[in-house]
């Protein structure tokens, strides 16, 4: 039976020549009591759609309907979780939820009301931190409140939308086995926005991606059993054929030619700040050793005592190859990254590149942030330029503007060379940032979780034209990352990190797997899983931090209570 009904439905934005067709021909029926996710990215219409179904939009042309009745605006039958928090930050955890109770429910007694603010608290697992104030919560406990708040409207229906994507990985698996959990008990029709592939199969029962046109592709069915397991799945064939079957659907349709040009790189030398003869023997740079991390120590001061954020950090790297660095947050890997960089004082050990000890910034060492920090009044040309025309001060003015712009048609950039900044989306100001990086030509590339800020479809997309880039400059790369796939697809080796604070290394892993490499070959590779599920197991043995193992086997069950205050 269809709970909500749309039909013909199309929704544009403007008039005349200002007019944006965001979708189009819409046809859908979202089945009562079922799990229903849609799959799309930034600019395929997954938010407009959400607000048609909560009635803080009006369909263009066609009709929404709920219970075979025209949705003409917001109603308590329809609970919506947004992906910012939005509580009031003057109420406690019991506040917000009773603010929602009490306009629902005013004929119920103030001890009725009570209980069900009671009852939903801890339905999300927050008895414990109920008196809290929003800024005393933390990102993925304040999404909680977000969720029992909703729930307590006792809803016909939850709309979700990517309530989850601003949380960071950890954090965002276990709220996502909560809400799986309470969709279960409670049988609520549920629908899901998200553009995260492994999101949408282990909560659906139905999968229908938005295509970038604006129109939905046919849906797909996740007849995988319930619970779903991250772990187990990874051993299910039938998850595996799923996850390709939508990965590559979401790429043929959204990801486009991104290279063009041809341009040829110029033969002109860089030069660092160093003596003119160590510049021009470049192509004699040690290849054992080249980086050398050697008992690598940060400590920070505190009121209590000194804080070991990183102890024992030890790793040695040869020239060309590639590093992902994981964890999970707190672990200290981008406090690792930014003493490669030069940019945090080394508190114990060294670390020497191609022989010397870093000492203070420098440009051999180009670093790319989660943001690419821009600067917004010069074209994307500009911004590349500044660091190019200092590192090649022997070239002559063609020779660095071929260094320019061959870099940013490496990236897909060809066409917004003179755009400015501010006119770029997020994932073209990334863009930049990396042709910016590699433009430098530096000995050393830090990438601290450069894709972290884009949707999936964009991170796909950049990570392919990272491995296409650095495939020709086999520049000594280290990268931070939390996403499993990522960390496989780009590295040679896969260094992951003990949970902090004293964290250190607790695996390395070589990833064999033959370059260059793309997604689509990846998944279907034999030993992609098997490496997949070293690193799962590894991120999951270190799930509840180093005192959650001893607890449990002192017959504590503290399992659930650490995973649910860990987010």
């Amino acid at each position: 039976m269809a709970v909500m009904e749309f039909k013909n439905v199309f929704k544009s934005f403007g008039e005349g020549t200002h007019r944006t067709d965001v979708l189009k021909d819409i046809n859908l029926e979202v089945r009562e009591g079922e799990f229903l996710v849609l799959l799309g990215f930034s600019g395929t219409g997954k938010t407009t759609l959400i607000n048609l179904m909560a009635g803080l939009e009006a369909p263009t042309r066609g009709s929404v309907t709920l219970k075979g009745k025209p949705i003409e605006g917001p109603g308590p039958e329809r609970g919506v979780i947004f992906q910012n928090y939005s509580l009031m930050p003057w109420l406690t955890v019991d506040g917000n939820v009773r603010l929602a109770v009490d306009t629902i429910f005013p004929g119920l007694s103030a001890a009725e009301r009570q209980a069900k603010v009671d009852h939903y608290v801890s339905m999300v697992g927050l008895s414990h931190a109920r008196t809290r104030r929003p800024a005393e919560l933390s990102g993925g406990m304040r999404q909680r409140v977000n969720v029992a708040r909703a729930l307590a409207m006792s809803p016909e229906v939850l709309l979700l939308d990517e309530p989850l994507s601003a949380l960071d990985a950890l954090t965002r698996a276990n709220l996502a086995d909560e809400i799986e959990r309470i969709w279960e008990a409670e049988r609520k029709t549920c629908v899901l926005i998200t553009n995260d592939v492994d999101e949408a199969i282990l909560l659906a029962d139905r999968i229908i991606p938005l295509n970038p046109d604006g129109t939905l592709a046919e849906a797909i069915p996740v007849a995988l059993p319930r619970p779903r397991d991250r772990s187990a799945m990874n051993h299910d064939e039938a998850f595996k054929a799923l996850r390709a079957k939508v990965t590559n659907y979401l790429m043929d349709v959204g990801i486009e030619a991104r290279v063009e040009g041809a341009r040829l790189l110029p033969d002109v030398t860089p030069i660092h700040g160093l003596p003119a003869a160590v510049a021009e023997a470049r192509e004699g740079m040690i290849e054992e050793r080249f980086l050398d991390f050697s008992q690598l120590h940060k400590i920070y001061p505190t009121p209590k005592g000194p804080l070991t954020v990183v102890e024992d950090f030890d790793l040695k790297v040869n020239q060309g190859e590639f590093i992902s660095l994981i964890g999970h947050s707190g672990c200290g890997k981008s406090t690792v990254l930014t003493m490669a960089a030069g940019l945090n004082e080394i508190s114990k050990g060294a670390i020497k590149l191609d022989g010397r000890h870093v000492q203070g910034a420098d440009p051999e060492r180009a670093v790319v942030f989660q943001s690419p920090n821009l600067f917004p009044w010069l074209t994307a040309r500009e911004n590349v330029a500044i660091g190019v025309d200092k590192v090649y001060p022997k070239a002559s003015q063609s020779e660095r503007q071929e260094v320019v712009e061959y870099y940013l048609e490496r990236v897909g950039l060809a066409d917004s060379m003179n755009k400015g900044a501010a006119e770029l989306s997020n994932g073209m100001k990334q863009r930049v940032g990396i042709a910016r990086a590699f433009a430098l030509s530096p000995k050393l590339l830090l990438l601290d979780e450069p894709f972290g800020m884009l949707d999936s479809l964009t991170r796909w997309e950049l990570q392919e034209v990272l491995m296409e880039v650095w495939s020709r400059t086999k520049v000594t790369a280290v990268c931070v990352t939390h996403d499993v796939d990522e960390a496989i697809m780009l590295a040679d080796r896969v260094v992951m990190m003990t949970n902090g604070p004293r964290a250190t290394i607790g695996k390395v892993m070589e990833v064999d797997l033959p370059r260059p490499r793309t997604r689509r070959a990846l998944l279907e590779h034999p030993d992609y899983y098997l490496y997949r599920e070293q690193v799962l197991g590894f991120l999951e043995e270190y799930e509840h931090g180093a005192d959650a193992k001893p607890a449990a086997e002192d017959g504590e069950d503290t399992a659930k209570t650490d995973k649910r205050e860990a987010a």
